[in-house]
């Protein structure tokens, strides 16, 4: 009969189903142990990737090896550490797996892993690159296309720095490796530079003299290093005056102390000695015809302004 068939196929179809779940299930009893020794595998070399890069640090340390190189063993050898322990792991837990299938698995789609891969790999070894050759260190203050602040860590995918509004930014390296890349603090002495625009009807020497003097009153200012006072332009309304002094420490919160310091002392030592810090003028010239018609304006509009005021009162 149909129906009896067709209940018939439905209890066969249940049967094969829990036949292959009772399979699953044994599988996974049978390979469950497996399981166990592989993910305790794994945490062995973890542990042993740890180990490794404190021991690395304590030796590399006592022959005064650069940190940023420690750091490229560290993180080089620990990953290789784990990674041999994930393949270990998975000879253990997947029957059948080799390193050999993963090579050959790996090998067939090279190229596709290479193109989507291109630029994290690019980060990785310009990451490497900086790390060994060190151009900047942690701590240290740079300028990198549109942003400028302190470093705060160097991982071998990205640098990140703090901006001194307080803000995270997260540089790629190839980006820091390809690119100009300015250090602040790459040096301990740093120049600073202001202008000063004076009166024509001042003395250059006079003003020259008390801008020297005010960085001699200045304690930001460097001692090791003279300053210097140069005319530079004739500008608009003042002959600009090109102000030049070194600070000991280059960070950017002693460069904002000694600029505020040194317009503060300048300001001063210049009025003390009657040079004048003009500020733009403009002289506006008008033909006959054009001083004439202007006037003609303004009484035009008094007089319209003074009519509506009229009206208005005799409402």
């Amino acid at each position: 009969m149909p129906q009896l068939d067709s209940v018939s196929d439905k209890i066969n179809e249940y049967q094969t189903i829990a036949s292959a779940a009772n399979q699953m299930v044994n599988d996974f009893i049978v390979r469950l142990p497996y399981f166990i020794v592989a993910l305790s595998v794994l945490l062995l070399f973890w542990l042993l990737s740890i180990l490794f890069k404190k021991l690395v640090t304590k030796l590399l340390l006592k022959t005064h090896t650069h940190r940023n190189l420690i750091r490229v063993f560290q993180r080089i050898g620990g990953a290789l550490i784990i990674f041999v322990g994930v393949m270990v792991a998975m000879v253990i837990a997947i029957p059948g797996f080799t390193p050999a299938k993963l090579v050959g698995a790996l090998g067939i789609g090279s190229v596709a892993i290479g193109f989507a891969f291109k630029d994290i790999f690019q980060n990785l070894l310009s990451g490497i690159l900086l790390l060994l050759s060190e151009p900047f260190r942690i701590g240290d203050q740079i300028v990198s296309g549109d942003y400028e602040g302190t470093v705060e860590d160097i991982k071998v995918r990205a640098t990140t720095i703090r901006t001194y509004d307080g803000r995270q930014v997260v540089i790629p390296n190839s980006q820091l490796y390809t690119s100009a890349l300015t250090v602040n603090t790459a040096y301990k002495r740093r120049r600073l530079e202001l202008t000063v625009g004076i009166s024509y009807q001042d003395d250059i020497n006079e003003a020259k003299a008390a801008i020297l003097e005010a960085l001699k009153q200045s304690e930001t200012v460097s001692k090791l290093a003279e300053p210097s006072v140069v005319a530079t332009e004739f500008s608009g309304s003042s002959i600009d005056l090109k102000v030049r002094w070194y600070i000991d420490d280059g960070t950017q919160a002693n460069k904002v102390a000694s600029i505020h310091e040194v317009i503060v002392q300048t300001k001063s030592h210049l009025d003390a000695a009657g040079v004048s810090i003009p500020f733009p003028i403009r002289t506006l010239d008008f033909s006959d015809a054009s001083a004439q018609a202007l006037i003609d304006n303004l009484v035009s509009a008094q007089q319209v302004s003074q009519s509506c005021a009229h009206k208005s009162s005799r409402k």
